[in-house]
């Protein structure tokens, strides 16, 4: 669950990026360079990352403390196994 004050810092990020991306179309649209085509990309994609280390940090700070102060070994044992599939698809971004 996010609380309020990340929700409103997610939304915000996403928004920019919704932004980005708009500009992006606009620049294929109207056939700019592509290496600045590619720079916006990449700055979309670090954008993106920024909102999954926010969202990632969050989930560490209460669902998986709160496993570790409240559940039993298995709920315990579900977040680390939870994590460790998080890190292998994004790559430990």
């Amino acid at each position: 669950m996010l609380d309020d004050a990340t929700r409103t810092k997610t939304l915000g990020r996403l928004r920019r990026i919704e932004g980005q991306v708009q500009g992006l179309q606009r620049m294929i649209g109207n056939d700019a360079y592509c290496v600045d085509i590619l720079l916006q990309i990449s700055a979309v994609q670090g954008a993106l990352e920024q909102v999954q280390k926010l969202l990632l940090g969050r989930h560490v700070e209460t669902c998986v403390a709160d496993a570790f102060r409240a559940g039993g070994k298995s709920e315990r044992q579900r977040k680390i196994d939870e994590l460790l599939e998080v890190f292998t698809r994004f790559g430990g971004k």
